[in-house]
């Protein structure tokens, strides 16, 4: 039972881990300090996702699931769990590479915008 609970522990670390590099650049928008967390991260899923590496996270999630007895399942976190949600029937390299792309620019756009804020704010004063 201990393991099958690490192993959904590391399933909701993995969707809040997604979530936030996706999403985490507007959460800097309010909290300033979130950038050396955020920056490193959108970075990380962006290579993950364009390159086709597996997160570390999935092998763990895994192997958590086998030693509490449960199934484990094959590919990553995305293709187990969110392909149906997020992703088009019919997945290709491309798409993925173009996934990619979008968190970045949704992020440079969002930290553009922080940063000529910011600017302005300082050549105002």
């Amino acid at each position: 039972m201990l393991w099958g609970l690490a192993a959904e522990a590391v399933l909701v670390l993995h969707g809040a881990f997604i979530l936030f590099a996706v999403f985490g650049g507007l959460l800097a928008l309010r909290w300033r300090w979130l950038v050396l967390l955020h920056v490193p991260a959108a970075v990380w899923a962006a290579l993950v996702v364009t390159a086709g590496w597996i997160c570390p996270l999935t092998p763990l999630e895994q192997s958590l699931r086998l030693r509490a007895g449960d199934v484990g399942y094959a590919g990553s976190f995305i293709e187990h769990y969110l392909i149906l949600l997020i992703y088009p029937p019919g997945l290709t390299r491309t798409v993925q590479v173009v996934l990619g792309l979008a968190v970045i620019a949704i992020n440079l756009g969002i930290y553009g915008w922080l940063w000529r804020r910011h600017a302005s704010r300082r050549h105002a004063s």
